[in-house]
């Protein structure tokens, strides 16, 4: 008995080949995600929140760039292939912000992904402070001199080092197990309301050790009115720590520092109702709770 193949199953035959030879090529390698997200970004985050942004970038995708809002991203090699940027959220922002990758590929076509991420506002307690009216009240020759000094840290805040010196998580800048305390707070001070409180307080007695977080560079080492002798670190890629009030400064400015360096004293210089660690943090320019970059687990 002769068997023979209709033209119809010919027909359909041909079609399976086809398909299963579609299959086996390769699919092109432009094909998957350029940004290779690790984990996930937040939907929201707490004003002065911060976290980290981990990428393994695929090897087709050239001048990645990203951005929160209309502020850049400043990406760091942390080895195995993989790039890190720490997004952070003012104290002060409010609504929705909107964090944005981009690249090219090797033929020019731009990729891009966008996440929105709605802000949580912070529950603040108020503290209420009665200081000597010479403190509050500036003459003109102190306004001068106070304007000036804000727009020195103001300047560093605009001129991020894309370097990223510190490696891994930050360390408590005192050594003592005392919590920060008092991000955000809102102070009416003599009963006039001031900006919230842009740092956190770490109690400690006079003369205590103040250790670098991580490494970094010394920007800034002066005494200033407000916040007394004061120290700036720049660790790189637009993240600074602040210590004001020490007792004194025990490096200066263009020095290499550490993690876990002997950098001060805690004192109680400058405007204060006694002796503590004003500890702050600044993330290209936004005002990050030091108490959430201490928690991040970082490479």
């Amino acid at each position: 008995m002769t068997v023979g193949l209709s033209l119809g199953s010919f027909q359909a035959w041909r079609i399976v080949l086809l398909v299963l030879l579609l299959l086996a090529i390769p699919s092109s390698p432009e094909a998957g995600d350029p940004f290779g997200l690790q984990g996930r970004v937040p939907r929201t985050a707490q004003q002065g929140g911060v976290f980290a942004l981990t990428l393994r970038p695929a090897p087709w995708i050239e001048d990645l760039r990203g951005s929160l809002d209309n502020q850049p991203l400043i990406f760091s090699d942390v080895g195995a292939g993989r790039i890190q940027a720490l997004v952070g959220i003012d104290l002060e922002a409010r609504g929705r912000r909107l964090l944005r990758l981009e690249a090219n590929d090797r033929r020019g076509r731009l990729h891009a992904r966008e996440w929105p991420i709605r802000v949580k506002p912070r529950r603040a307690a108020v503290q209420r402070l009665t200081l000597p009216r010479h403190m509050v009240e500036l003459d003109p020759e102190t306004a001068t001199r106070v304007s000036e000094e804000a727009g020195r840290l103001k300047a560093l805040w605009k001129a991020a080092t894309p370097e990223r010196l510190w490696r891994g998580a930050f360390l408590s800048p005192v050594i003592s197990g005392a919590k920060p305390e008092g991000f955000g707070l809102r102070r009416i001070i003599n009963n006039q309301p001031r900006s919230p409180h842009s740092g956190a307080d770490y109690k400690a007695p006079q003369g205590s050790v103040v250790r670098a977080p991580n490494a970094a560079r010394v920007a800034l080492a002066e005494e200033q009115f407000f916040g007394g002798n004061v120290l700036v670190l720049d660790h790189g890629s637009g993240l600074y720590t602040l210590y004001f009030h020490l007792q004194d400064s025990l490096v200066k400015p263009g020095d290499l520092v550490q993690k876990g360096q002997e950098v001060g004293r805690v004192g109680a210089t400058g405007r204060t109702t006694g002796p503590h660690l004003h500890f702050g943090v600044r993330l290209n320019g936004a005002r990050i709770d030091p108490a959430a970059l201490l928690q991040l687990s970082l490479q």
